[in-house]
């Protein structure tokens, strides 16, 4: 028995052994590689998140650059938006200078027919002397409205009859070799509004300004000293761009903002012609292209792709209801007039269904809503002549009509 012993104890080392080899086998070739496998994922995940993360707004082109490759927006922001706020910086596309050259739009649909717009600018072209927004709801399918392209005469052969050689300045006029202006105010029972009826021969006298001469949400200032600054004959306010951070700012040929909205676009465009559009319809590119001089976002639009009026509009009755307002209507290329309406006093404001009426008996064949309300103001011969709701207010930004500057 005991020469049996050793060998007993030596089988059970032999087995002991052989367990912890097993063990340690298994350590190394199962229990450790999991750990480390889920480890590896808990500190991939964050790399990938920011390796898809989204890439910064990208450039707007100008029409030289139409062609190229679209590129992310790094660089260092150009002088024109140096003083805006942070949250304006990182709005959407940085300033570009469009180019002068319209490159002769093509007619879309929508637009009004010839025979439709000659009807309407004999015999109550300006109507001068008788007495915002959601897209419009009935006329979906018609949303944009726009007048025909701008023809090959000149507008200074055009409108001959409506320049002088000379500047005449009257108490309600202003006429010299690029501008023709009237002003009338009409008074209707408990309602008061202001019709500037204006022609232009160069578009560049169709100006904008804006507060402190400088883009950004936190600028502000008066309509008035807006005009006299910038040598305004007449300004009306615009779209309070300042106020929102949504929609489309052009202004004197320079993009400052092309975000998305759900607000009609107003845009002039370098030939004289304006069209009114969808946001949703709003491209950037096809801006730069056609030629856009100025764009406002605010709206609705007041008239339909045919020029009829609206009578439905999808905003809520606070905003369709009676209000002091101000608009722009269009005629034609290098005519146009804006209309301000004093409410929630002796006069009552007007609705948008009623405004959209007015522009219809003026005549014109697109028109757009301005920023309302304080806002509603109108400048001539640098003085206030309408009597805006509360004293009025102060506003981001402005419409002018003013003699193109020669500083050179």
């Amino acid at each position: 028995m005991r020469r049996k012993h050793p060998m007993i104890r030596k089988l059970l080392l032999d087995a002991a052994a052989a367990g912890l080899a097993l063990m340690v086998f298994a350590l190394f070739h199962h229990v450790l590689p999991r750990a480390q496998q889920s480890l590896n994922v808990q500190t991939i995940r964050p790399v990938q998140a920011e390796e898809t993360a989204v890439p910064e707004t990208e450039e707007v082109r100008t029409a030289e650059a139409k062609a190229e490759d679209r590129t992310a927006a790094a660089e260092p922001e150009t002088d024109e938006t140096a003083s805006a706020t942070a949250a304006e910086k990182t709005e959407g596309y940085r300033p570009t200078i469009l180019t002068t050259a319209s490159s002769g739009r093509s007619d879309s649909g929508g637009r009004k027919s010839s025979s439709r717009q000659n009807s309407r600018k004999s015999g109550k072209s300006s109507g001068m002397n008788s007495k915002g927004g959601s897209a419009l709801t009935e006329n979906d399918e018609a949303a944009e409205a726009s007048a025909e392209p701008a023809d090959e005469t000149p507008l200074a052969e055009k409108f001959a009859d409506r320049f002088t050689n000379s500047v005449t300045v009257t108490e309600n006029s202003y006429t010299s070799p690029d501008i023709s202006i009237t002003v009338n105010e009409v008074n209707e029972e408990n309602l008061t509004y202001y019709v500037a009826d204006i022609y232009v021969r160069d578009i560049t006298c169709f100006q904008t300004a804006l507060a402190e001469n400088t883009y950004g949400s936190g600028f502000r200032d008066s309509i008035e000293d807006m005009a006299v600054l910038n040598n305004a004959l007449l300004a009306v306010n615009g779209d309070y761009y300042g106020n929102t951070t949504e929609g489309v700012v052009i202004r004197n040929g320079v993009i400052y903002r092309a975000n998305p909205t759900d607000c009609d676009v107003c845009v002039l465009y370098y030939d004289g012609s304006m069209k009114v559009m969808p946001g949703s319809s709003f491209s950037v590119e096809e801006a730069v292209e056609d030629g856009a001089w100025q764009a406002w976002t605010f709206g609705p639009a007041l008239l339909d792709a045919n020029g009829n009026p609206i009578t439905a509009f999808a905003s809520t009755s606070r905003i369709t209801n009676a209000n002091p307002r101000t608009a722009i209507g269009y005629y034609e290329p290098g005519h146009y007039c804006l209309v301000v309406v004093d409410g929630r006093g002796e006069s009552s404001g007007i609705s948008l269904p009623r405004l959209s009426r007015l522009f219809d008996t003026l005549g014109c064949i697109a028109a757009y809503n301005l920023d309302g309300g304080n806002s509603s103001i109108m400048v001539w011969g640098n003085e206030v002549i309408n009597n805006p709701s509360g004293g009025g207010r102060e506003s981001s930004d402005a419409l002018l009509i003013a003699e193109v500057r020669n500083d050179g």
